[in-house]
């Protein structure tokens, strides 16, 4: 009488090495995913005048300072926004201190 229970049979050799090579692909493709790529060189005379700034330090870092010194500025000065809807660009203690008046003077 046959029997029904589980048997184990031994792995092929053709199973093995699909595992060993799947095991191998992942291996290098976790490689190829975190080697490190250097600068790859770009010719800046082939670079339109208003983008060469992207291509250097030099020039991301010169417009990161601009931007943050308009940002600077916008934050402390007074500015239409929208003349015709009466929309204005306040600095925060300015616009505090209009608003507790507002709300002392409305209170009376």
């Amino acid at each position: 009488m046959p029997t029904d229970s589980a048997s184990s049979k031994p792995l092929s050799w053709v199973s093995v090495a699909a595992i060993l090579a799947g095991f191998a692909l992942f291996i290098l493709l976790g490689y190829l995913a975190r080697r490190p790529d250097g600068p790859v060189p770009v010719d800046l005379s082939q670079v339109a005048e208003g983008d060469r700034w992207k291509f250097t330090a030099e020039g991301r870092a010169q417009r990161l300072a601009d931007l943050r010194a308009r940002e600077i500025s916008a934050a402390q000065e007074c500015a239409w926004i929208d003349r015709s809807k009466g929309v204005v660009r306040l600095p925060i203690d300015l616009a505090m201190e209009i608003t507790v008046k507002e709300i002392a003077a409305s209170r009376r």
